[in-house]
């Protein structure tokens, strides 16, 4: 596990290095162990590559850059392959030679063997950059930048006046000194609709991630516009997709899934250091409990708890812990232990969110137990429909077909009443959701992103103008800027060829998994040098679901009816039948009491790189609603950490 930096097109060598050691420092949180870099010679000039080294897998001997034997292919890497062993036989028997243990080293003869092909051949969660000087593939070297198929790792790049550069985080490329302290205004829109920027923005202008399952491919010695990402994978190619025999109903694919779910969970117990696991007292972090226990003995396992309160979930946990047998640790956080941390947490973001500081204590529990690696259930609840946001997408949905035929004047006059029939069914917030899906239901490309938005777009106004950049490709045909609606247009598309419980899996895995869950748990994990694992993302194992039809994913009454049916016999009936319960910290209680002054402060002294763009006063009534009990304490938490993200970040 690393964080992997890199340059090209940059006029001196010597200006590449220096840029690239300082990207590679901004990163030393992820990786403390060691570091490395590749600086371009005369057969790629104007290049550097750079790593900072968590070590996991062959302590001793996986340094990075790896090179090939005739050192002429290199690759740094930022992950684990969980099938590195059994492609380092496959290798092996096709005449390769391997020097180390590592699962890096795989790359570059993967890579020998069969060029961008060998994507499809990796298990595992990576971001990698490899540097191919032959002239076997061109005439001229390349730079091969990749991103595994769920977006688990990150990968950003920029393209400036300066040159083209790339990084585990944005915070990293901000310390190449390549690009200004800039907000994009496209992305606070995205920010201030969901909670995070959107795939494939970032809050930095300039600054755009690699999608998830996406290549770029440049040739180095040339100085072109940055190449576009391409997709790599496609989940409607899988071998599960394109099996005839597929599954038809629940019974007959939990007997398939359980022994993906331990294949998976056994994957990901292979290191070279001790791996454990967060236990709380749902379902998903339950389940790897039980099978990591059977895998291996003397799994430790820790749950974060929150004594005297109603989110803590600590017996639960315990009792699951004793039925399988795990190592168990409770750590407990309290109000003022969290209040003396919280600057920490926000200073681990490398992008303001709503929800990555549970995440970050979560990883600090992990360090107080003594652990560099994590298992964590992130995924169960996008695979097997386990959010409020699959019914109600679906009451949204129905909505929004409705709306389509009621004229806009009629559509404004019936809101209250669209409000009141919501509001009574679920809360103040999703009546205005619903609202806004009523009035406008056509500027966001599916009813989900109405359900997962955090202020409503009629709400939004009155806190920036909203930008909605709609198209990615200029008038000529020319690529432009990446853009987050561009992102959203294209997975509802893909989402409409799917039924309806599959479709609002994959715009979860898409969008809030990788936009927000993902992003946070790499972000604020490795602020604490750990490494979290998400054996529920393995991919043969989000195949297998994906493909499946939804007779075979969901049953009435049974909240993930699929998951408890593989783990039958395997973890107590209070766990398999409770339901859905959101992982968070005492946020309501906290805001209102050690964290108000905070708050209220921070509001008082908008960022200067964010006050030309948000309205301080609608700020303001962000917080009094909260404070009034007329809104959650989400909104005015986003607000806050962008507000000290910007502070922090994007200072002049």
């Amino acid at each position: 596990m690393c964080g992997i930096c890199g340059v090209a097109f940059v006029s001196r060598s010597k200006d590449a290095e220096l840029r690239v050691r300082a990207m590679a420092a901004a990163m030393r949180h992820r990786g403390p162990d060691e570091e490395g870099f590749l600086i371009g010679d005369a057969r790629a000039p104007g290049l550097a590559l750079g790593m900072r080294r968590l070590s996991i897998i062959d302590l001793a001997g996986g340094q990075q850059p790896v090179w090939n034997e005739t050192r002429d292919v290199s690759v740094i890497y930022n992950g684990e392959l969980y099938n590195y062993r059994e492609l380092r036989e496959r290798l092996t028997m096709l005449g390769h030679r391997f020097r180390t243990q590592s699962d890096t080293e795989i790359l570059v003869h993967a890579w020998e063997e069969w060029g961008e092909e060998c994507l499809t051949e990796l298990r595992g969660m990576f971001a990698l950059a490899l540097l191919d000087l032959r002239g076997r593939f061109a005439t001229a070297p390349l730079l091969f930048l990749a991103r595994d198929p769920l977006g688990i790792k990150p990968l950003y790049y920029t393209q400036t006046a300066e040159g083209f550069a790339f990084a585990s985080e944005v915070r990293a490329l901000l310390a190449s000194g390549m690009l200004p302290k800039q907000i994009s205004q496209d992305a606070l829109t995205s920010y201030l609709l969901f909670g995070s920027a959107s795939e494939p923005v970032s809050l930095v202008e300039g600054v755009f991630s690699v999608p998830p399952g996406h290549r770029m491919l440049l040739y180095v010695p040339e100085r072109r516009r940055v190449p576009r990402a391409r997709p790599w994978w496609d989940p409607e190619m899988s071998p599960a997709a394109r099996d005839q025999r597929k599954p038809r109903n629940v019974d007959s694919a939990a007997k398939k899934l359980r022994p993906l779910l331990e294949d998976a969970v056994r994957a990901h117990l292979i290191a070279d250091v001790p791996v454990g696991l967060f236990l709380s007292g749902g379902l998903d972090s339950g389940a790897l409990a039980a099978l990591a226990a059977r895998a291996q003995a003397g799994i430790r396992s820790f749950t974060l708890s929150f004594p005297g309160t109603s989110y803590d979930e600590a017996p639960l946990a315990r009792q699951v812990a004793e039925r399988c047998g795990t190592q168990h640790t409770n750590v407990p956080l309290d109000g003022a232990a969290m209040l003396g941390r919280i600057d920490e947490a926000v200073a681990a973001l490398d992008q303001p969110t709503m929800d990555g500081i549970n995440t970050y204590f979560v990883s600090w529990a992990a360090g107080e137990v003594g652990l560099k690696v994590a298992l964590s259930g992130l995924g169960g609840d996008e695979l097997f429909a386990g959010y409020t946001s699959f019914a109600n997408t679906a009451l949204l949905k129905r909505l929004t077909r409705l709306a389509w035929f009621v004229p806009l004047p009629l559509r404004r006059a019936t809101a209250p009443l669209v409000a009141s029939i919501i509001g009574t069914r679920l809360s103040r917030d999703a009546a205005g959701k619903a609202v806004a899906a009523w009035i406008d239901p056509d500027t966001l490309p599916h009813p989900y992103f109405y359900a997962r938005a955090l202020f409503p777009v009629g709400q939004l106004e009155r806190l920036v103008k909203p930008r909605f950049r709609p198209s990615t490709v200029g008038a000529d045909g020319s690529t432009l800027e990446p853009t987050w609606l561009g992102w959203l247009d294209r997975t509802a598309s893909e989402a409409g060829k799917l039924e309806p419980v599959a479709a609002t899996a994959w715009l979860e895995m898409r969008c809030y998994m990788a936009s927000t869950l993902l992003r946070d748990t790499d972000s604020v994990s490795m602020a604490r040098s750990l490494e979290v694992r998400v054996p529920l993302l393995d991919t043969p194992l989000v195949e297998f679901v994906g493909a499946l039809p939804d007779a075979a994913r969901q049953r009435t009454r049974t909240q993930k009816a699929l998951l408890v049916e593989a783990l039958a016999g395997l973890l107590p009936r209070e766990i398999l039948g409770q339901r859905k319960k959101t992982f968070t910290l005492p946020w309501e209680e906290w805001l209102r009491g050690p964290l108000r002054q905070r708050l209220e402060s921070s509001f008082a002294d908008i960022a200067p790189s964010l006050a030309p763009l948000l309205r301080a006063e609608g700020v303001r009534n962000v917080w009094i609603a909260f404070l009034e009990g007329q809104t959650s304490w989400s909104r005015p938490w986003a607000l806050y950490v962008l507000n000290e993200w910007c502070k922090r970040h994007l200072a002049a």
